[in-house]
């Protein structure tokens, strides 16, 4: 088939390598435009369009994808079938039925779980043990269409947001061109979603990344997995920011909330249920550091807490 790839950030480039490796034929990519990136903020192209340049496709990146360019773009290249990842905005309704084949979303969680844009982060927040990866027909509604193929996924106890993206985007690239083979073959068919089980996944904010030291252990571990590495787990010493990057679990240590127990090799803080040893940490302005090493820089003693 003749395709339009659709998506924006790294975890799309693992799917667009797939499907150029397939038998299926990539006429163009749309992806969002550049954007500010690093310390100095200098404009930067994403990922799936660096990834597109190397290949010598096409790339169309609209300021708004409503444009009557994109529209006549997909007409004049006869798309059969676009798929998309993580393009980062939403596609409007007369673009839908353009394709032949319609638009074929990769959506990185067991439809009709996780609907929305942080799916993954989600997942490991609310402690699940098993999500995956779902393809299915993008309509008007969010992540609602119906579903072509799955594939699953183990969510590890030391997993982070990133580690199981990593994961699922190798094997999520692998399903989306199988959902394209079976597409063009007529063998496959979509599935409408079943209306059980339905929950919603919206994008963290900072403020969701704040770390609550009055929740549980388990819960503030899961907290700072699901945020790392964005929108960034986070918490406040004597007034200023600190990064927070994975935590371990002390089971049968237990402090008063968010005090500090600072030794020569770990630093410990009190939740509503155990302690937790503190990781590498990153203050603001600064690199990351083991946090006995950041403790031990600012001169913090046992008692200090965080907030």
């Amino acid at each position: 088939m003749r395709v339009l790839f659709a998506g924006t950030p790294a975890a799309a480039v693992p799917s667009l390598a797939a499907v150029l490796a397939s038998g299926h034929e990539v006429v163009g990519v749309l992806t969002r435009p550049d954007a500010a990136a690093g310390r100095g903020r200098r404009l930067t192209e994403s990922p799936v369009a660096q990834a597109a340049a190397a290949a010598g496709v096409p790339i169309l990146k609209p300021t708004t994808v409503s444009d009557p360019a994109v529209a006549e773009r997909l007409a004049a290249w006869s798309v059969d079938c676009a798929p998309i990842v993580a393009f980062g905005g939403l596609i409007p309704a007369a673009l839908l039925e353009l394709p032949t084949h319609g638009w074929v979303n990769l959506h990185f969680s067991l439809l009709p779980a996780w609907r929305g844009a942080a799916p993954v982060q989600h997942a490991v927040m609310a402690g699940d043990e098993v999500t995956g990866a779902s393809t299915f027909r993008l309509e008007a509604g969010l992540d609602t269409g119906p579903v072509y193929g799955m594939v699953t996924e183990t969510i590890r106890a030391t997993d982070t947001s990133g580690d199981l993206l990593d994961r699922l985007s190798g094997s999520g690239a692998q399903l989306l061109v199988r959902t394209l083979d079976g597409i063009e073959s007529g063998e496959l068919v979509a599935v409408p979603q079943s209306g059980e089980g339905v929950s919603l996944a919206p994008k963290l904010t900072v403020d969701d990344a704040r770390v609550d030291w009055s929740q549980p252990a388990l819960r503030v571990d899961r907290q700072v997995r699901a945020c790392t590495p964005a929108p960034g787990a986070w918490t406040t010493v004597n007034g200023e920011r600190l990064k927070l990057l994975p935590v371990g679990v002390i089971p049968d240590v237990e402090l008063p909330v968010g005090v500090l127990d600072v030794g020569k090799r770990r630093v410990l803080v009190g939740t509503g249920s155990y302690a937790v040893q503190l990781g590498d940490v990153q203050p603001q302005g600064k690199s990351r550091m083991a946090a006995a090493d950041w403790a031990r820089g600012v001169r913090l003693t046992s008692g200090e807490a965080l907030a």
